[in-house]
């Protein structure tokens, strides 16, 4: 019985050298840090600063949109993207530095020739808008790139239509 005994009051010591004591709490003390008045601060500093967009990168402007589509075989603007030209006729007529060079485009279908003057007749089409609306013809130039510039290579319709487009480049804004 001793022996057993001697067992649990060494267990005992055993475990209470190994038990953890509470650490002792130190004393902390809040400090606030006086903030300075707004009043003092440039407005930019205490008001959300606005951020000016160019017109040209705005998605909700038409100028943003650089691209005038059209149907098979056609070199009349649709009423949709009259929006557009208008929008850009405006600004060239505006801005006197502003020139733009208009790059009139075809789809894969048909010759070579045949979509070189399709192409040109749609970007003379455009042309003539911007400078009925108010563009100087001096401001505008236009080309033809026929089937040679496609911004979709696959061969169905909605490729095909994203490639018979013109599109309006500003060569100086």
């Amino acid at each position: 019985m001793q022996v057993k005994s001697l067992l649990i009051v060494s267990s005992l010591v055993v475990l209470a050298a190994c038990s953890t004591t509470k650490p002792e709490e130190k004393n902390t003390m809040a400090v606030e840090t006086p903030v300075a008045p707004t009043a003092n601060l440039p407005k930019a500093a205490s008001a959300v600063a606005k951020v000016e967009v160019s017109p040209f990168d705005d998605p909700a402007s038409p100028l943003s949109r650089k691209s005038v589509f059209f149907d098979f075989d056609k070199y009349t603007i649709s009423a949709a993207d009259t929006v557009i030209v208008t929008a850009h006729a405006k600004y060239i007529s505006t801005h006197s530095t502003a020139k733009v060079r208009l790059e009139g485009n075809a789809d894969e279908r048909g010759g070579r020739e045949y979509n070189l003057a399709l192409g040109q007749k749609r970007a003379d089409a455009v042309k003539k808008s911007l400078v009925l609306l108010g563009a100087s013809e001096a401001n505008v130039e236009s080309v033809s790139f026929g089937k040679e510039k496609p911004v979709d290579f696959s061969h169905n319709e909605e490729a095909w239509a994203k490639n018979r487009r013109v599109d309006i480049k500003y060569t100086s804004r």
